[in-house]
């Protein structure tokens, strides 16, 4: 796993700017994104946070990488995506998460083998060391989350995962991330992250999906006080 060091942007706040260049018109349909480097340079961040960053766009259906040639937008493609991702409210997130996240942990539950365990590992560690850089822990606990849905090995699952994950990307999501993640709800994401591999781990699966249910009404409870203010 590449881990960026830098102070600058991380991969959803590149994802979130360069997903509204294209939506406003900035970056048109067959332009071509500038190089990494250059990318990395404009945002301040390391190449791999452009990387992860670009990754995600892809799922989206916005860009397209060509050998050889560069990353181009796409057309009408990745035009049909945001029509479902960017209406898409916070709490309307919350709420699907609901109906899909504490099932995807009984399925973890029968499908994860030691690598998954590895990573979760890994991801847990690095949210852990990152609970004073607000930024930093929710790029490893979108990986987190996303990393947990391909324990499954069911690619269909993996890809409603990365649907959500794009409306986690959008501006209204950030700032609302921005508002709730301190430090005290940081440590408290980052036992509940403990306590679901746990179970997973101890093939638990009722007891996996609980402690799912539990972070995410913790999650949607610190939203609803935000929306509040």
């Amino acid at each position: 796993m590449d881990i960026s060091t830098s102070s600058g942007a991380g991969s959803s706040e590149v994802a979130a700017q360069l997903r509204d260049e294209i939506t406003v018109g900035t970056l048109k349909p067959n332009d071509r994104l500038l190089p990494q480097r250059d990318l990395s340079k404009k945002f301040d961040c390391s190449r791999g946070t452009i990387q992860r960053a670009l990754r995600q766009l892809t799922d989206e259906g916005l860009i397209q990488s060509v050998k050889g040639s560069g990353t181009y937008v796409l057309g009408e493609v990745g035009s049909k995506a945001r029509s479902y991702v960017e209406p898409t409210r916070p709490l309307e997130l919350m709420d699907a998460r609901f109906a899909f996240e504490p099932h995807i942990c009984r399925l973890a539950v029968m499908n994860a083998i030691k690598a998954d365990f590895d990573d979760l590992e890994n991801l847990l560690g690095e949210m852990e060391a990152n609970a004073e850089n607000a930024d930093r822990f929710a790029e490893f606990d979108d990986l987190f989350h996303l990393r947990l849905v391909e324990t499954t090995g069911n690619s269909l699952l993996t890809w409603i995962a990365e649907q959500l994950r794009a409306v986690r990307a959008q501006s209204d999501w950030l700032r609302m991330r921005q508002i709730t993640l301190n430090r005290q709800i940081i440590d408290s994401y980052n036992r509940q992250h403990r306590s679901i591999v746990d179970a997973i781990r101890a093939r638990e699966p009722e007891t996996a999906a609980r402690c799912m249910r539990e972070h995410l009404e913790t999650a949607r409870l610190s939203l609803t006080r935000a929306s509040a203010t």
